[in-house]
């Protein structure tokens, strides 16, 4: 009697709901009669239903269910980013972790004395065996409300969220958000498809992901990322969210990552399926990421965060865009001081040093590091007015002179040695000076940004900064790619370039500060900030009007007193 009722009511069941062939239990995983599908399955037994329902003596916990509820204390999941308060699974949740969690046996029932005989003894190790280990799964034990979507934009509110979202009463969030156990139409018994996202961004809405690189991508997604767990599709733009996300069992239990965020990123940007950065950064000098695995934080405050460097410092995966000038070669379009696609919503550090949830500019993004907190070099040149490697302070407004980054060009008169290009521009970008050589943007065919470089200081062209160093073009390279050499060695800015720079072979980094001088305008314009390795004595710069100055200083040994030039 029990077979011919349980089957007569899920043939009924069945019938109603016809047209879709895997949208029920017969058959499907939960089916762990002797004639299901899967693994876990009776020995024996005929029944469907009794392993989760019967219609007598079963616990008042939910309608008609048939199994003892774990009494299990869960490791949940937690995240210095995220703002849900996660508590211990409840409701539903716990029906489901009562076979799912792996400690009682899919066959021991309410209403039998005895254990249902089953393959297995309990839930064997695999995906669907999620343990009392909970904090490498997606979150649940939550209230999914307006006070949540409140702290946390990236959620949708509640009342715009997927319908066929399943929350509680009280926007209680758990196992049957996401899932419904007896419909397995999309697989898993998920309640929205996987595919392009859709079940991920049912509740999730993070900025710039629809107009995202990652999200419009047509790039297989490499099988070597999940080599055990293969993905449903083939291209990223399919498999969204999931390309780098697992709901389950994540390696990297926070925001629930298949790999640590390097790892991860240079999985596809090894010139395989994307962009190669991974050889780029190995270079002579670049953002090295490997050196530093685990010690980034998305909430870490930049004025006393370890000192590191990872993919997501300067990139939102979400978020990043494909640039516009990557094919290009040079471009005399004025940007202004925006940063590229490429940095789209990170967060950074004010001209001011405020910390900034979003950058709005390209420096912006570098003052994480190269500021209030910059990062020891081996190569930095300590000089005669010395900010200590802070860079923000030496790109103020109300700087001496500086390179017009942070601020518009000014006193171009001044500076008749610009090409042409620079000459129209307003501002200039960090990533003009720091950047891959091969980089597309500038006419080669590798990755564009700072990512490595096989000049020092992570340059785009070289820049010999040693005493007695012999003028070429190739010596000053990345000065002259603004300035033209025939200028500065005519003299027309500076009587004693030439001299200086060719007879007395003295770098250009001697007088000049590459980014900018704090100070007064009288004694540091035109960048002068003296190297202490190679300027000694006073050291003393006058500025006397266009073109002219004076120098007290001690230079190759050679003592200058009040040396005047100019008109």
């Amino acid at each position: 009697m029990r077979f011919t009722l349980s089957r007569w009511c899920l043939a009924a069941f069945a019938g109603a709901i016809a047209a879709h062939a895997d949208d029920r239990i017969l058959n499907s995983k939960h089916d762990l009669s002797v004639t299901g599908p899967g693994p876990v399955r009776a020995r024996v037994e005929t029944e469907v239903c009794i392993f989760c329902h019967a219609p007598h003596n079963t616990s008042p916990a939910a309608p008609l269910w048939n199994r003892h509820n774990p009494r299990t204390y869960y490791r949940i999941y937690s995240s210095s980013t995220t703002d849900a308060r996660i508590d211990q699974p409840t409701g539903d949740s716990k029906l489901c972790l009562s076979c799912h969690d792996g400690t009682i046996a899919p066959g021991l029932v309410l209403n039998r004395p005895q254990p249902i005989p089953m393959s297995h003894p309990v839930l064997p190790t695999g995906r669907s065996n999620l343990t009392t280990d909970l904090s490498d799964d997606h979150p649940i034990g939550l209230r999914y409300d307006r006070q949540l979507t409140n702290r946390d934009r990236q959620l949708r509110e509640p009342a715009s969220v997927d319908r066929r979202i399943h929350l509680g009463g009280r926007g209680e969030l758990e196992c049957t958000a996401c899932h419904d156990p007896h419909n397995n139409e999309f697989g898993d018994f998920l309640r929205i498809p996987l595919q392009d996202g859709a079940l991920c961004n049912a509740c999730h809405q993070m900025a710039g992901w629809r107009e995202g690189a990652h999200a419009n991508a047509s790039q297989a997604v490499p099988l070597s990322l999940r080599p055990d767990d293969p993905l449903p599709f083939t291209s990223m733009a399919e498999n969204g969210c999931a390309s780098c996300h697992a709901t389950h069992g994540a390696t990297q239990r926070e925001r629930l990552l298949y790999r640590r965020t390097q790892e991860l990123c240079l999985e596809c940007h090894n010139g395989i399926t994307a962009r190669d950065v991974q050889n780029v950064n190995g270079l002579l000098s670049g953002h090295r990421t490997s050196r530093f695995f685990d010690l980034h934080d998305p909430a870490e405050d930049p004025r006393v965060m370890p000192s590191h460097v990872d993919c997501v410092d300067c990139h939102n995966p979400h978020a990043v865009q494909e640039s516009p000038l990557g094919a290009l070669a040079r471009t005399s379009v004025d940007l202004g001081p925006s940063h590229i696609p490429a940095m789209r919503d990170v967060p950074g550090v004010s001209l001011t040093g405020v910390p900034l949830q979003r950058a709005e500019q390209y420096f912006e993004v570098c003052f994480r590091c190269h500021a209030d907190r910059p990062v020891p070099t081996r190569d930095r040149i300590v000089r005669q007015r010395d900010d200590g490697g802070n860079i923000r302070r030496q790109l103020q407004a109300n700087a001496a002179s500086a390179h017009p980054i942070t601020f518009p060009a000014r006193n171009r008169a001044e500076t008749p040695s610009l090409l042409p290009e620079y000459r129209s521009r307003t501002y200039i970008s960090c990533q003009d000076c720091h950047n891959n050589p091969d980089a597309r943007q500038i006419g080669g065919s590798s990755a564009n940004g700072p990512h490595g470089s096989r000049f020092p200081n992570l340059l785009v062209a070289r820049y010999n900064t040693a005493d007695f160093t012999i003028e070429s073009s190739q010596s000053y390279d990345l000065c002259y790619r603004c300035h033209d050499r025939n200028s500065i060695l005519g003299d027309e800015s500076f009587a004693g370039h030439r001299r200086h720079v060719v007879d007395a072979r003295t770098p250009c980094s001697a007088c000049h500060a590459p980014h900018g001088v704090s100070g007064d305008t009288l004694r540091h314009s035109h960048l002068i900030n003296f190297d202490l390795s190679i300027v000694s004595g006073e050291r003393e710069f006058i500025d006397r009007g266009p073109f002219a100055g004076s120098c007290t200083l001690t230079c190759h040994g050679v003592r200058h007193v009040n040396f005047v030039y100019g008109p």
